[in-house]
């Protein structure tokens, strides 16, 4: 490449026109004296080969005159091997190959120096005449050197033939996601005609084209819109011959229920979470078992749960999940429990509704310290009349309503500390003591399941805690023993409709939880 670089001359003309500057024609032009040099030596070389040439033709014309030995003109090394002849052609050779050897030696070079490397922008422009591979820095072209006077301004930026956006409908619905993303008033009134009926949710996804406009003073045409109505339809609304046409895309969908089981641990809502039973279903599930279960003395490491949730999932890989199917508790030494959902309400695998007067446990998870009955008390020092129960648990825990009434009371009690009393009805009313947050008031209408405070140590208490107590007609009575009677109960076709139902739950194999968007 390096004698390659003298072959650049000057005035070459580019891809684009016009001359471009090889890197040779910018060094210095070469001095005279050498330039004077150069051709003296050319003459001598000339004038040597002009007078070898008039001495071979006398020697030939002196051979065939016969005036010298024709095998003096011998010089052939391959005859007469080791011959006095051969010595002394050999001895001329070598002569001669000695002297040209001597004079290529002090022959003074053309050029005085090696010539210099190539700076990084000759050595750019020098690239589109080389061949070389892309690798190695090899184009095809150069750009083209504008003449900054040729320009002129364009009197408003080129616009783009079509504009594709992505948006997410929130909640103001689809017609203000379309009117933000630039569609035009009329192609909106097209679009909540063509879609009347179909809403899809907030939160969903929609794909549009926008077209070319005429004059910027008018919105782009609508030419595509995609968009998932429902989980389980997907429209397109296309423009063919200047009108938006609708297309709906049914998308298969398996609602084939989930199914899962394991061991419940120490805390069953964890647990469930744990085991990806989406965060609905899991509370719904803690919350129907607490009517039926008694959780006061927690969970052990052997009790297991059993859980059906509605699941469905889409063609195109989403996952949604709905409502509590079925739920089972075993544990330890107890007969299992089952429910199960029929039109609306869990019921026991008996048939008996699962809704009851109250709930047993008001505090998720918590175990109960202290009996119903006659008990020496901790801070008194004498025994005496222990009128609830003690559930043990961390300060702060929320305490739920064990059935809907009316609070009618709420407040400081004495030695109860910040207190709660619900009236469920003319004979029942349940209370609450030691509350470090009261979260209803007197007179507020509570319902099931319902957060009224938190729990605490106020008043004559060891430590956080609550004490729940339920009175009955006036008086104290055991919140473990009591029964209370009013749940629904299923009879007759629905009893054998809902056993059937069971039975085929029993029946499902379990399945491997997917985690939905939406979880």
């Amino acid at each position: 490449m390096r004698w390659g670089r003298t072959l650049y001359q000057a005035g070459l003309q580019s891809l684009a026109g016009g001359n471009v500057a090889s890197p040779r024609a910018r060094r210095a032009p070469l001095p005279a004296s050498l330039l004077r040099r150069v051709g003296d030596g050319l003459t001598d070389v000339r004038q040597q080969q002009m007078r070898l040439g008039r001495d071979a033709v006398s020697l030939l014309r002196k051979a065939r005159n016969g005036e010298i030995d024709p095998s003096d003109l011998d010089l052939d090394l391959g005859t007469g091997l080791f011959s006095r002849a051969w010595w002394l052609k050999a001895a001329g050779c070598t002569l001669l190959l000695g002297a040209a050897l001597w004079a290529g030696s002090h022959v003074t070079p053309i050029l005085e120096a090696t010539p210099a490397a190539f700076t990084p922008s000759q050595r750019e422009d020098a690239a589109v005449f080389a061949l070389a591979p892309l690798a190695r820095g090899g184009v095809t072209g150069m750009a083209p050197r504008v003449d900054a006077r040729q320009l002129r301004p364009l009197a408003e930026a080129p616009e783009r033939p079509r504009v594709e956006r992505s948006l997410t409908i929130g909640r103001r619905g689809l017609t203000a996601a379309l009117r933000n993303a630039g569609v035009g008033a009329t192609d909106v009134s097209a679009v909540t005609r063509l879609l009347a009926g179909i809403n899809p949710g907030g939160g969903s996804r929609a794909e549009l084209v926008l077209g070319r406009r005429e004059t910027k003073s008018v919105p782009r045409p609508l030419d595509q819109l995609s968009l998932r109505a429902a989980f389980d339809l997907k429209v397109e609304l296309t423009r063919v011959d200047g009108a938006l046409t609708l297309k709906r895309i049914p998308i298969a969908v398996d609602s084939t229920p989930l199914r899962v089981e394991g061991a419940a641990g120490g805390s069953l809502n964890r647990a469930l979470r744990s085991a990806g039973i989406p965060a609905g279903p899991a509370a719904e599930f803690v919350k129907q078992m607490r009517h039926v279960v008694d959780f006061q003395r927690g969970l052990g490491k052997a009790d297991r749960f059993d859980i059906i949730v509605e699941q469905d999932r889409a063609a195109t890989g989403e996952v949604r999940h709905g409502k509590l199917l079925f739920g089972a508790l075993t544990r330890k030494g107890k007969t299992p429990v089952e429910i199960g959902l029929y039109k609306g309400d869990y019921y026991q695998a008996s048939g008996e509704g699962v809704t009851r007067g109250l709930m047993r446990t008001p505090v998720n998870g918590a175990r109960m310290t202290s009996k119903f009955g006659m008990r020496l008390h901790p801070l008194l020092g004498f025994s005496r009349m222990h009128q609830g129960v003690d559930f043990g648990a961390v300060s702060g825990t929320p305490i739920i309503a064990a059935g809907g009434g009316t609070v009618s009371f709420a407040g400081w009690h004495g030695g109860h500390g910040q207190y709660v009393m619900i009236r469920h009805n003319k004979d029942l009313a349940t209370a609450y003591a030691h509350m470090s947050h009261i979260a209803v008031k007197a007179g507020q209408k509570i319902r099931q399941g319902q957060v009224i405070g938190k729990v605490g140590s106020t008043g004559m208490s060891t430590g956080p805690h609550l004490h729940y107590e339920v009175w009955l007609r006036g008086k104290p009575a055991n919140p473990v023993s009591l029964k209370f009677i009013g749940g629904a109960e299923l009879a007759g076709r629905d009893l054998d409709a809902f056993q059937r139902q069971m039975n085929r739950w029993r029946a499902l194999p379990e399945s491997q939880p997917v985690v939905a968007a939406d979880d």
